[in-house]
């Protein structure tokens, strides 16, 4: 009895360089799409809290307005708003602060030496509904801790707290996030002036 064996049916050489070619071309036009789309969120991601931030700081001050520029017992600018007590800046003309901008919780409201990175983590936690998790640590950063990474610059007028979307920051040689200080050139990020309350975008992706 004679036993034919059963022929393998399979990929010819050609076939698979076809396929390969294919999921080639796919490659190169898929992932560049789907690069830009993922810079497109993060731009929009920045862009949303800092159009949240600013309308929430506008908001406490038109409060304060509204309420006739109340002051505690320690003669500081503030405003309960959202049942959070706020301390708000004091004017001083000759130096280009105007009154009635948030600098946190319990001081900074001259922008001298008491103003620091904690108040700018005080006004980003309590001035936004639901903030995302922030910190002033690169270490929190890189552990996942946090999705923001804030830092200050100045004193007076030019007093600036500095939000930063950790998804944009720049990566050293082993792929940790690095701090970028108060650099506005790099990483998405936004910062706010109290003297003015200037709230200004900055973009690099």
């Amino acid at each position: 009895m004679i036993i034919k064996a059963k022929k393998q049916s399979g990929f010819t050489l050609i076939e698979l360089v076809i396929v390969v070619v294919i999921l080639g071309l796919l490659a190169v036009t898929a992932i560049p799409k789907f690069l830009d789309l993922t810079d497109q969120a993060e731009n929009a991601n920045i862009e949303g809290m800092a159009g949240g931030f600013a309308t929430a700081v506008a908001l406490v001050r038109a409060q304060w307005e509204a309420e006739g520029r109340p002051k505690n017992l320690s003669n500081q600018n503030t405003v309960i708003y959202d049942g959070t007590t706020f301390i708000l800046t004091t004017e001083d003309i000759a130096n280009g602060i105007r009154p009635g901008y948030v600098t946190g919780l319990t001081d900074g409201e001259t922008l001298g030496g008491a103003f620091g990175t904690e108040n700018c983590l005080e006004i980003w936690s309590n001035i936004l509904q639901q903030p995302p998790t922030i910190s002033a640590s690169i270490t929190d950063i890189n552990n996942g801790i946090a999705d923001y990474y804030v830092s200050k610059s100045g004193t007076g007028v030019s007093t600036t707290c500095h939000f930063y979307l950790k998804e944009t920051l720049a990566r050293d040689a082993s792929g940790n996030f690095t701090s970028p200080g108060t650099n506005t050139t790099v990483g998405n990020s936004f910062t706010y002036q109290p003297a003015t309350s200037a709230v200004v975008v900055y973009i690099n992706q």
